[in-house]
């Protein structure tokens, strides 16, 4: 590099104007002097010590104005595409994005020829190999291409590449987003899987909402918690909850020596229910209530292990009117069963809403990854802002819980994530089906109670049918042997007979069928007392049903009877349906839901609305 003499820029009467868009490209954003572009080049390279008269100095000079003058030119796009987009018609939105996507290949192979000459002057410093391996490549050198990876690249690095002193302090500020500083903070490819997820869950309300990644779904879970729930809060709660976000709310968050919170649990899954456990916590706690603490609202819907549905926007807006904040997790009915976040009326939707990534939105049990999901200003705000209602950047999820806690979601992850949210409808679809079979079948032996709305006799039947997508079930319930009155060791000796079809697996949400017996495993931090509030009896097994063959999982199931209690209670396995019976009520499920998911679809006439341009 040569060195420049200090100098002021060149006079140019004809210079235009630097607008304020022009100056966040320059290393002196904050402290620039210069008001034109060609002053904001002159400065720029005199902040890197070139001459800008010099062979070398005079196409960098050339570049740097012109990359001054198309930052506004980017700048005016962005306004007019956001000013017109929901004014044009389909086909020059197509022609609109095809556009700006060539563009982004102009831009990178400027970018990618720029790696030449400065390939060539790093070769040109002549370092030893010892320096050069300890160092590695320059990785920008060779990581222009992967820009246009067809698949997010999975980005394998702690920390990243700043361009200048100015632009760090912006990026430490939270105003300057291509520097994402830290994996511990951001990480493109996670940013990439928080994106998507936001699209998916929000769809035309995207725009409001954005999402924090997470190592697990139940990091997730404590750091929505933490976020909004503060010393002796209440938190009123649905029955069923993961039995993991039971402990940390009870034994954790409900613990004296750490927030004294108090943990309120109630039964049922209609507003009324909901509304009449209220009103009881305001009279048990109008002490606290009137020394300035809140109540918060957590909410499964569906729920782990029965899979039954909370009416959700009913709940959310009974909790707004009274100005109470609602965390949802959805993790069980994915964004193809219930989208809480789609509801026109901003009153029926949850605050946040939590996803355990690891189960049905992967699919394959192949990671653990976990995610909040919020509106905006409650996620992320630039340090010192301030939103007109008076909500605090510290007062956004992101300063404080994210950025200081750490549980943040590796590059691995979160690729494993996207990856298995490319099949997350076939799969869905195909459990939902097999859940309804499997129900009916176990419903139709009178000595198997099914819990559930996978179960048309079950009281949420009717709430489930109402809020989700088809009228399917989660593909999650339960069953007990109550009435059968099975021995301790007939049932552990069938459910130990389950395998392989049934696989012996603590989780839920993979494209095999799983079993287990929550009060020995997903729910066993729960009392006695608590399993029973929340239905669970000493016999109650959970199964999360998977992507197989529905009559090979009932002719597995009915092996298993047979050999296990067929000899303790004879005729139990003859209790089932008939085999024609089974068979016919396969092929009616299969095709009313294939029939029903093919009318659900988009007409062609609405894929093509406003696509030729009006006369």
């Amino acid at each position: 590099m040569q060195k420049a003499r200090p100098k002021e820029p060149r006079k140019n009467t004809g210079a235009k104007a630097a607008p304020p868009a022009a100056r966040i490209l320059s290393p002196r954003r904050k402290t620039t002097e210069a008001t034109t572009l060609h002053g904001l080049a002159v400065e720029q390279l005199e902040h890197f010590h070139i001459d800008p008269a010099s062979p070398t100095g005079r196409p960098l000079l050339a570049l740097a104005e012109k990359l001054y003058g198309a930052h506004g030119d980017v700048m005016e796009l962005w306004a007019a595409t956001t000013r017109e987009l929901g004014r044009l018609p389909r086909q020059d939105r197509l022609a609109l994005f095809n556009a700006k996507k060539f563009l982004s290949f102009q831009l990178a192979k400027l970018l990618d020829t720029l790696q030449n000459p400065a390939r060539k002057t790093h070769q040109s410093l002549r370092y030893s190999n010892t320096t050069m391996l300890a160092k590695g490549p320059y990785p920008i050198f060779d990581n222009v291409t992967a820009i246009f990876s067809a698949t997010p690249v999975i980005t394998r690095t702690a920390t990243y590449l700043y361009a200048c002193s100015e632009w760090i302090d912006d990026a430490f500020q939270g105003r300057e987003f291509l520097h994402e500083i830290y994996s511990r903070l951001m990480n493109p490819t996670s940013i990439s899987l928080a994106n998507h997820i936001v699209d998916i869950e929000a769809g035309p309300m995207a725009g409001e909402y954005m999402a924090w990644n997470f190592n697990s779904g139940m990091s997730a879970i404590d750091a929505a918690l933490s976020h909004v729930v503060g010393y002796q809060d209440v938190v009123l709660a649905s029955r069923n909850i993961y039995g993991g976000a039971y402990q940390l709310l009870h034994d954790w968050f409900g613990k004296r020596s750490n927030l004294d919170v108090a943990v309120i649990f109630f039964d049922g899954g209609t507003t009324a229910d909901f509304t009449r456990a209220l009103a009881g916590v305001k009279r048990t706690y109008a002490g606290r209530l009137a020394a300035g603490r809140h109540v918060y609202v957590y909410l499964e819907s569906p729920c782990n292990p029965h899979g039954v549905f909370l009416d959700v926007p009913g709940i959310a807006k009974a909790a707004h009117a009274e100005q109470l904040k609602v965390l949802c997790d959805s993790t069980v009915g994915t964004p193809f069963l219930v989208r809480p976040l789609q509801r026109v009326d901003p009153a029926e939707r949850p605050d946040y809403i939590l996803h355990s990534y690891t189960k049905d939105l992967t699919g394959h049990g192949t990671t653990t990854a976990g995610v909040v999901i919020g509106r905006n200003e409650d996620m992320f705000l630039p340090k010192g802002d301030t939103t007109p209602d008076g909500k605090s950047w510290h007062d956004t999820l992101f300063w404080n819980v994210y950025y200081i806690k750490g549980a943040f979601l590796d590059a691995d992850k979160a690729f494993e994530v996207l990856t298995g949210m490319k099949t997350l409808e076939p799969r869905m679809l195909q459990k939902c089906i097999n859940t309804m079979v499997l129900a009916r079948w176990l419903a139709s032996n009178p000595l198997i109670t099914v819990t559930g709305p996978a179960n048309p006799g079950d009281p949420n039947f009717a709430i489930a049918r109402r809020l989700s997508y088809l009228k399917l079930p989660a593909p999650l319930f339960t069953i007990n042997f109550e009435r059968a009155q099975l021995s301790r060791l007939t049932l552990a000796r069938f459910f130990d007979s389950l395998a392989p079809m049934f696989g012996h697996m603590v989780s839920l949400g993979q494209s095999n069928t799983m079993v287990l017996c929550p009060a020995l495993t997903s729910h066993s931090e729960l009392g006695p007392e608590a399993l029973r509030e929340a239905g669970i009896t000493p016999s109650t097994i959970r199964i999360s049903v998977g992507d197989e063959s529905a009559r090979e999982l009932i002719g597995d199931f009915l092996e298993a009877v047979r050999t296990a209690i067929d000899p303790v209670i004879p005729g139990f396995s003859g209790k089932f349906m008939p085999a024609a019976d089974i068979d016919r009520m396969i092929d009616r499920i299969y095709a009313d839901v294939h029939r029903r998911h093919a009318a659900a679809q988009p007409r062609f006439s609405a894929c093509v609305k406003y696509t030729v341009r009006p006369h």
